[in-house]
């Protein structure tokens, strides 16, 4: 089989699946936060949650084993493009010693010259394949170098006088000598607090106070952060594998609080790497690989999730239902057994 789930207690169903070709993955929540809190940073508690990954074989769901796919309504699903940021200073010096990482220097590190490369190329891309039409909705992680990477890549361009529109990141942020990008023809961008690195230890997963953050990104909504300060990064405790994961759960159960369906996720490579590892262990390995392995410095993957309890919006905005104006229209067996118990006997 290739559809997976995830178990809690009191569990309600929702699917994650890659688009065509590619594997369905679901897990379970027994919870759909409406408002992001500190209270849902801190570590969970063990025996509130068990992870556990397992192929449906019930008689309600389709059956996959040929690996042919599932059909799902459409009304009930949402594309998720997620993005880990480029590169940024941390990963350089890291790449030479990993104790850099312990390193206060590299507080809320910025985007490298090669970083910023890569989001130019990314940005090429995702304009070359029409995704930049799509996306209703960026969530970014309310670092330097994530931020800098989404407007990079899905902001409106380089700013100007003439366009009277609130720029989504100011000229030279992090001494990046970079022109100032505007808002405009871009989708809404949200931070979002769930989705931040491993916390805890290193200072580059470190943030700045949000007052600092708007004067950089002035068109980012930084509404969903409750706090100014960093209140969930802590010098002497990192998170715990485990607990990264379930903030990623926690994060894409949030996701169906949202109306929009094509969002793209600009976030961490380690977020994204315990998220995701939650799913696919049924898979054939090299899908399983495919999900799970680490994302490269500003990697773009597209998955799909599906929402399997009616988490969701239960509208549809390209149904029609038909009968319209009304008639006769019993399919035929079904006229046929109709007559058939009309007849009388004799």
């Amino acid at each position: 089989s290739i559809l997976f789930s995830y178990y809690s207690t009191h569990a309600m169903p929702i699917t994650l699946l890659t688009p065509p070709n590619t594997p369905i993955l679901s897990y379970n929540s027994n919870l759909v936060p409406t408002r992001i809190s500190h209270s849902r940073h801190r570590a969970p508690q063990r025996s509130s949650h068990s992870f556990r990954i397992s192929s449906c074989s019930t008689a309600s769901d389709m059956d996959t084993s040929s690996g042919q796919g599932i059909l799902y309504p459409l009304h009930r699903c949402k594309t998720l493009h997620l993005v880990r940021h480029a590169q940024g200073f941390h990963n350089v010096e890291g790449e030479k010693d990993p104790k850099a990482y312990l390193s206060y220097d590299l507080l809320d590190a910025s985007l490298t010259p090669l970083g910023w490369k890569q989001v130019d190329n990314l940005r090429e891309h995702v304009k070359g394949s029409g995704l930049s039409e799509r996306i209703e909705l960026v969530i970014v992680s309310p670092l330097l170098r994530t931020m800098q990477t989404a407007v990079g890549v899905f902001g409106g361009g380089e700013n100007t006088d003439v366009i009277d529109a609130t720029p989504l990141m100011n000229h030279n942020v992090g001494n990046s000598s970079r022109s100032a990008i505007s808002s405009q023809n871009s989708p809404p961008f949200t931070a979002v607090e769930l989705c931040r690195e491993h916390l805890g230890v290193h200072p580059c997963d470190k943030r700045r106070d949000i007052t600092e953050y708007k004067n950089m990104f002035p068109a980012i909504d930084f509404s969903l952060v409750e706090s100014d300060d960093d209140i969930l990064w802590k010098p002497d405790i990192r998170e715990k594998n485990e607990e990264v994961a379930a903030r990623g759960l926690k994060f894409l159960e949030w996701l169906w609080t949202r109306k929009e369906k094509e969002i793209a996720v600009v976030t961490h490579s380690g977020f994204l790497f315990h998220t995701l590892s939650a799913f696919g262990n049924d898979c054939h390995p090299n899908v399983k690989s495919e999900i799970c392995t680490h994302f490269a410095n500003c990697e773009l993957r597209s998955v799909v999730i599906i929402d399997r309890g009616m988490i969701g919006s239960n509208e549809s905005s390209t149904n029609y239902p038909g009968k319209i104006p009304h008639g006769l229209d019993l399919p035929s067996d079904v006229a046929d057994e109709k007559h058939s118990a009309n007849e009388p006997t004799k």
